[in-house]
């Protein structure tokens, strides 16, 4: 049986009624779900692990093996699995840093390796026990022997002439080899997290365009020939934004282009949806790092995030979607911004902080969690979405817009012959009633998310049109039944 989350009253399934109204009205089919306009297959969702230390503030790499699930206990490194990587149909990818959190070495500083002997074999079993399909492995650094300065903070490759180039591609499959080998299965992969930037406190490596486009061909090469099957992408910055990657980079090697919008408000993917359709050469468009920087989280931190995955979803057709953490140390000043949870490691004894949390256990930081769990629980691996028509309302400049702060998406479980889930949200300050003719008959059954409340069942509402009335600061699942 899987453990619900152990601090805030959980069990909120009790009596409380869904503001359901079950009469159609003269606008019930303002929201018009068509079954008979498929859009993208949604893989499932990603998130990253901390399998290794970095300082708070995201500032330096302790020595001490700070991570999970290694701290943890061994009873909660089986909670991390099931109850957070594995809930309902689970997160697919788990987003491993090759040079941050695996920075370990070997063959004269050429590959990366385990910093202690039980990482690997941690992370394998992590994988296995939570479903996941495996990592999406991208170097913050690759291995110092190959950079400039011979470290994993800053610098750039030592050269980018075809030899050393390929020499660099041989030892990238060599790191994906031995991933394998060591139970952790690598099935996505990109060369370089954030090329332009120089962090300066963690490990990086700077590219130019040009540069860039060199090595991934070389490299991206190299992993095709050896595992053709693993999927590749670029760039982890901005995407297909850049002309000169577009035109450089070898489209035979490219399975998508990924993007970090870290933080930003979710009308995002509305207001800038033609920037990021544009220019997309055939290829799939996501943003695989999802976080906020700074100013912690909040209720409306919560719905922003529940609305970016369904943004993603609904106006740039994407596949799937990546949070940044599944945990964060109790004493990491970023930890609030950037974690589905807390675990307090053996040496943190400030217990002002989190006081409830012992050492080697974790708990959910719910303004965050809330936001993505449903989607965990009720989209599984593989499902089909379809297009929803939606309303328009003109605004102050006579402009007809979408509604912002009221989002729908609407998908089959699993695939076209799967069951109908509408997903709504409401962020505004009062509630709003969502009129929706959901394409065919059937019943439907609510579940609500809030920070207060986790999967709080809702009245079944009878097809094919109903209204349902959305609370502030939630997000429901309407599960056909």
């Amino acid at each position: 049986m899987k453990r619900k989350n152990t601090w805030q009253s959980l069990l909120y399934a009790s009596c409380a009624a869904a503001l359901v109204a079950f009469a159609p009205t003269a606008s019930a089919q303002q929201y018009n779900v068509r079954l008979d306009l498929p859009k993208q297959v949604i893989w499932g969702l990603g998130v990253e692990i901390q399998s290794d230390s970095i300082g708070s503030g995201n500032n330096g790499l302790p020595q001490a093996p700070t991570s999970v699930p290694h701290d943890l206990t061994t009873s909660e490194r089986n909670r991390l699995a099931t109850d957070l990587i594995g809930r309902g149909y689970g997160f697919r990818y788990i987003r491993l840093a090759g040079g941050l959190y695996y920075r370990g070495l070997r063959n004269d500083g050429k590959n990366l390796d385990a910093r202690w002997p039980e990482q690997l074999q941690e992370l394998s079993t992590l994988i296995s026990q939570s479903g996941a399909e495996g990592v999406n492995l991208e170097y913050w650094s690759p291995a110092p022997a190959w950079k400039s300065n011979n470290a994993y903070i800053g610098g750039s490759l030592k050269q980018f002439d075809a030899t050393f180039l390929g020499q660099f591609g041989d030892a990238v499959v060599e790191d994906i080899r031995y991933l394998k080998a060591s139970g952790v299965p690598v099935v996505q992969f990109g060369l370089q997290n954030e090329p332009p930037a120089k962090p300066g406190t963690y490990p990086y490596c700077v590219y130019t365009d040009d540069q860039y486009v060199l090595a991934y061909n070389a490299v991206a090469s190299k992993v095709r020939t050896a595992y053709p099957a693993i999927h590749l992408h670029a760039n982890s910055w901005d995407g297909q934004n850049r002309a000169a990657l577009r035109d450089g980079l070898d489209m035979n090697l490219v399975d998508a282009w990924t993007w970090h919008r870290i933080g930003r408000d979710s009308n995002d993917q509305i207001d800038n949806a033609p920037m990021f359709n544009a220019n997309r050469m055939g290829k799939a468009v996501y943003n695989n790092e999802f976080e906020y920087l700074s100013g912690g989280t909040s209720e409306a931190r919560m719905m922003n995030t529940a609305q970016s995955i369904m943004n993603w979803f609904t106006f740039v057709d994407s596949p799937t979607w990546y949070w940044l953490h599944a945990l964060k140390p109790t004493y990491n000043a970023e930890a609030a911004g950037y974690a589905l949870g807390y675990w307090r490691p053996a040496d943190d004894t400030d217990f002002s902080k989190f006081a409830h949390i012992q050492p080697g256990h974790f708990d959910y930081e719910l303004r965050n969690w809330r936001a993505i769990v449903g989607f965990l629980e009720w989209m599984p691996w593989n499902s089909q979405r379809y297009q929803v028509d939606e309303p328009l309302y003109t605004d102050s400049n006579g402009v007809q817009r979408l509604y912002r702060d009221k989002r729908i998406l609407a998908f089959r479980q699993g695939g076209a012959g799967g069951k109908l889930v509408v997903v709504l949200s409401n962020r505004d300050t009062s509630p709003y009633t969502f009129n929706i003719n959901f394409g065919g008959s059937g019943s439907f059954k609510g579940y609500r998310y809030r920070v207060d409340q986790w999967k709080q069942a809702l009245t079944t509402v009878a097809g094919p049109v109903a209204a349902v009335t959305v609370p502030t600061n939630s997000i429901e699942f309407w599960v056909q039944q």
